[in-house]
């Protein structure tokens, strides 16, 4: 499905990017910190990831190619907030994809792009393909696979600074209570995962739930799992807050 961003929420959530501080910390050592001009910066993941990207599209920083959602609003308000620095933005999310599927793509989707910056958002699919489409991988399978694709990562990309999304559900629309506990079971493998490859983890369920109770789930996630143009906001937001940007 595709994600329409408002021109107000573009604005808000660009607006408020353009307030923070530099893509990286003073303090950053520089194993992690990319040079200071051409830092590519890479997002992987499923349909939330992808977000209606035209993947006829490869360029950096193109708009169709970067999707309706979170990567396009990172990648405005941080070419807008440096533009001496040069710094390339690549969305190569794929709707329906679980952990099996990235490994798949790895070598040409993400160690091909050299990216000094990776974002990984993956494990919606990874539960509910059980329900809808036969898929029989446990938690434990999706923490392995996982952790074995950010080994497999910091071999080949070993300077690349890694920042991993919590995967996030709202009860609502197709999500139900069939969908929990296993599903809290994953977020928690997730951020097992990144403590365990030094990554950044970037918190998002405890966000969502507290939003979502001062307005409505749907607000944010109208199906429960895709987000509206307003959930999109919420993560570009928390993604600028990790990464410093």
């Amino acid at each position: 499905m595709t994600y329409d961003v408002t021109r107000r929420e573009f604005v808000t959530t660009t607006a408020g990017a353009l307030a923070g501080a530099a893509l990286w910390p003073a303090g950053a050592t520089a194993s992690h910190a990319p040079s200071a001009d051409g830092t590519v910066v890479l997002f992987q993941g499923d349909s939330i990831t992808d977000a209606g990207r035209d993947r006829g599209a490869a360029d950096a920083n193109a708009a169709r190619a970067l999707g309706s959602g979170y990567p396009l609003l990172v990648a405005a308000a941080a070419l807008a907030a440096h533009p001496d620095r040069g710094l390339r933005f690549y969305n190569r999310g794929v709707s329906g994809n679980k952990v099996p599927d990235l490994s798949s793509r790895w070598a040409s989707d993400t160690v091909a792009l050299a990216p000094d910056v990776l974002s990984i958002l993956i494990g919606v699919n990874d539960f509910w393909h059980k329900l809808s489409g036969g898929y029989t991988g446990t938690v434990e399978d999706y923490e392995h696979q996982y952790a074995a694709l950010l080994d497999e990562t910091k071999r080949a990309l070993p300077r690349a600074r890694v920042i991993v999304l919590e995967p996030f559900v709202l009860h609502c629309g197709a999500v139900d209570n069939r969908w929990f506990p296993e599903f809290d079971q994953r977020r928690a493998a997730a951020e097992r995962v990144a403590r365990g490859a030094g990554a950044t983890f970037v918190p998002l369920q405890q966000v969502f739930d507290d939003l979502a109770r001062k307005s409505t789930p749907q607000y944010w996630a109208a199906d429960g799992v895709h987000p509206t143009p307003a959930g999109h906001g919420v993560i570009a937001e928390r993604w600028r807050r990790a990464a410093k940007l």
